[in-house]
């Protein structure tokens, strides 16, 4: 399976985990899909039928709210049988909303922000002092970068010439309620740079820039390296893209969920099937006004607490 196809399936598998749990964070779930895609599909050397293999290399979501992705991802490589991302979200399953080491193929639970980051640099330290060959990566979120430890973490792999070590930023540039730059203002690259590490800075839905900034990684001071991926929070649904709402809401009976699967169909690509609904959805027209959301231009958004009035 290729990287396109991975991550069209993430999208899909997650919308209709999100949909059936009436589970959270649809949004970042999509924005993270592609780089989760290359990772897994490029990347990432492990053994589904052996995820525990001391050669495989080591991979932490840090941003773990958007562990839908990860379970998908997983699933479709061969970690866990596929039907039961269904049971994402319900009472009882292991696939719990913010990512669990209970299930094949996840090294360390996240959700709490700001450490997985750590745990990658301890990782990749046991690796260069121990002389294996695998290589530590994570994935943390523009709004997880607030958290004073990632920084403690980032100048401990400076330190240490970590060059084993890759953090990937999903920079979708929304957290939570608000634009990141509205609850902090950072400047990503230069904070990165100052801490000592070799930068790349792409579009994280560009799928074969992703592939060359996480193979293209060795320089000659043994800097470890953050890929700063420039996303699109909601990325695959034109009526959550770039809408504050779809942190925290899910596609609900009716027109959300319809025509976010139908819109998917529109880029569904070669050699893949919609494993829920492969003739797409019957057509549901939104009311405009209800669709959608739209964040000012101003930066200064309105958070809606209310629900989306169903039609």
């Amino acid at each position: 399976m290729n990287s396109k196809q991975l991550a069209w399936l993430i999208r899909r598998h997650c919308v209709e985990m999100t949909h059936l749990s009436g589970g959270s964070h649809i949004g970042a779930v999509l924005s993270v899909a592609d780089i989760m895609a290359v990772l897994y599909a490029d990347i990432l050397q492990y053994d589904p039928l052996k995820p525990d293999w001391d050669g495989r290399d080591r991979f932490i979501l840090s941003k773990g709210h958007a562990g839908a992705a990860l379970y998908a991802a997983l699933a479709e490589c061969g970690f866990f049988d596929k039907t039961e991302l269904k049971t994402h979200y319900q009472n009882g399953s292991r696939l719990s909303g913010h990512v669990s080491h209970a299930v094949p193929g996840v090294d360390f639970s996240t959700g709490s922000l700001g450490h997985g980051l750590s745990v990658a640099a301890g990782r990749a330290l046991a690796a260069k002092q121990d002389k294996k060959a695998f290589r530590s990566f994570a994935v943390l979120g523009d709004g997880e970068c607030n958290e004073g430890s990632v920084w403690e973490a980032a100048e401990f792999a400076n330190h240490f010439r970590l060059g084993n070590l890759v953090a990937i930023v999903d920079y979708n540039h929304m957290q939570s309620l608000d634009f990141c730059n509205n609850t902090l203002e950072v400047d990503m690259k230069r904070r990165w740079e100052g801490f000592g590490w070799q930068v790349r800075e792409i579009d994280g839905h560009d799928r074969n820039a992703l592939r060359q900034a996480l193979i293209d990684t060795d320089n000659p001071e043994n800097k470890p390296t953050v890929v700063i991926a420039h996303t699109v929070k909601g990325k695959g649904v034109s009526f959550m893209e770039n809408d504050l709402l779809w942190h925290y809401r899910f596609p609900h009976d009716g027109w959300e969920y319809n025509c976010a699967v139908n819109e998917l169909h529109n880029s569904i690509p070669d050699g893949v099937e919609d494993p829920y609904t492969p003739d797409g959805c019957p057509e549901i027209k939104p009311e405009p006004e209800n669709c959608r959301h739209t964040v000012s231009e101003t930066h200064h958004p309105t958070y809606y607490s209310r629900e989306v009035e169903e039609k």
